[in-house]
């Protein structure tokens, strides 16, 4: 038999946090608009439910049990998540559709989002959500309605449109790599934790060995490594593209000429069955006009 699920209600949490912020069901009534009595029956009813006492009264003052303390910071997020989702909802007129759009961070930042201005004028309708995500995105299971991601476009339950592929340069400081060092001395070299073999495969494309392909200062993204790089920290491998602007003016340099077309590529997905809704549909195809409008990005 299936145990029935402990679900107080909105009235008790808000008449709980309130007596325990005040520490007085007089003043926490006030604010709820309601009858002391009523608070301290939604009280009692919350402690019968979780069986136990969340209150301590000592010589007719109000104290919150050891337990009562940790269920505060409890109920704190859930009425603090109600509080955002509702404003959340509140914020958007009725007319507004929302697209929730996952990518990774360096991607959003230095690709997606410039463009985005382009979307939100032709479809001002249409609010978007973007969040960043480090792992892999489960639009299966509607954490998203669009995830953009690196790799070989192979994603079951999901259809992969691929965008565009890429290549990779090292990048350094200024003056940070020698003149005439070559690639095969011992550098500092800044590794990627979402590509961990790039420099492996970077040496072993040219024929080179280094000692030190996997050894360095490791971060999460790339944007953390350029700013490593321009820093004077190491040699970062990234994607030429994400660099375009540091290399422009000069804040970055290519030490090492060869470069490495990457193995994957960019891709946009969502789930099958998702195709057809239109807030989908036509973020899909702005996307794909945009690409043939800008070919070079």
């Amino acid at each position: 038999m299936i145990s029935k699920r402990l679900t107080p209600s909105m009235t008790a949490l808000q008449c709980f946090e309130a007596a325990a912020r005040h520490l007085s069901f007089t003043r926490a009534a006030q604010e709820l608009h309601l009858t002391q009595s009523a608070v301290s029956k939604q009280v009692a009813q919350l402690e019968e439910m979780l069986c136990h006492n969340l209150f301590e009264r000592v010589r007719q003052r109000l104290y919150l049990s050891p337990a009562g303390s940790l269920y505060l910071a409890e109920v704190h997020k859930i009425l603090t998540q109600v509080d955002i989702s509702s404003r959340y909802i509140l914020s958007y007129g009725g007319e507004t559709e929302v697209l929730r759009i996952a990518t990774q961070p360096t991607f959003g930042d230095r690709w997606l989002v410039p463009k985005l201005k382009d979307f939100a004028a032709k479809h001002p309708n249409i609010h978007l959500d973007v969040r960043n995500e480090l792992e892999p995105f489960d639009v299966l299971q509607a954490k998203a309605d669009i995830a953009f991601f690196f790799g070989q476009g192979s994603w079951p339950g999901a259809r992969c449109i691929e965008l565009f592929r890429e290549a990779v340069v090292p990048v350094c400081a200024p003056g940070f790599v020698a003149e005439g060092s070559d690639a095969s001395s011992r550098h500092t070299l800044l590794q990627c934790t979402s590509r961990p073999q790039a420099w492996h495969e970077w040496f072993l494309e040219q024929g080179l060995h280094s000692q030190n392909s996997y050894h360095g200062p490791r971060f999460d993204t790339f944007y953390m490594c350029i700013r490593a790089a321009q820093s004077g920290y190491g040699v970062a491998l990234v994607p030429q593209y994400l660099v375009a602007e540091e290399l422009a003016n000069a804040s970055l340099m290519i030490p090492w000429g060869y470069t490495m077309p990457s193995a994957g590529a960019h891709f946009i997905a969502h789930a099958e069955h998702a195709g057809e809704i239109p807030k989908v549909k036509a973020f899909l195809k702005w996307m794909v006009d945009y690409l043939k409008a800008h070919p070079d990005f």
